[in-house]
């Protein structure tokens, strides 16, 4: 579900105004998730997009690696570049996929940060793991588009 169907199911309406980020207290990078794609409506008025505009956050887009990948990814990442949305590169989620990575390399002018297979359990130690095939944070800010 969308967060504006869940709100709706739940009686609970949203009201983006009161997200705020935390203040910059640690210097390590901080890490926003978004829910379900940035085209998707968190309110009646407001979609994911809205918000990562608002808080001028860069994007590591998590993209899926099967069919309709390249379609999906391509257009996700244009609407970013047309809101001035700063895209730090592209994680692929999934089977490993050669054309998927090149094409969204070449087309979509970004790179590849990193390939994660899919996972039936994810923990602790599954995220660690993974963790580490990412490049420096640093490296990711520093380097983006």
């Amino acid at each position: 579900l969308s967060p504006l169907d869940a709100a709706e199911l739940a009686g609970t309406p949203l009201d983006v105004s009161g997200i705020a980020l935390p203040p910059p207290a640690d210097p390590r990078p901080l890490v926003v998730e978004g829910a379900g794609g940035v085209m998707v409506p968190v309110t009646t008025d407001c979609m994911m997009i809205d918000l990562i505009a608002r808080f001028a956050l860069p994007v590591i887009l998590v993209a899926r690696s099967g069919l309709g990948t390249i379609n999906h990814t391509l257009l996700t990442l244009q609407a970013l570049r047309e809101r001035g949305i700063a895209v730090a590169g592209v994680v692929l989620n999934g089977p490993p996929s050669a054309a998927a990575r090149r094409a969204v390399t070449q087309f979509g002018h970004t790179r590849i940060l990193a390939e994660f297979p899919h996972l039936d359990l994810i923990g602790p130690d599954q995220v660690e793991t993974l963790a580490r095939t990412l490049p420096d944070f640093a490296t990711i800010w520093h380097t983006r588009d």
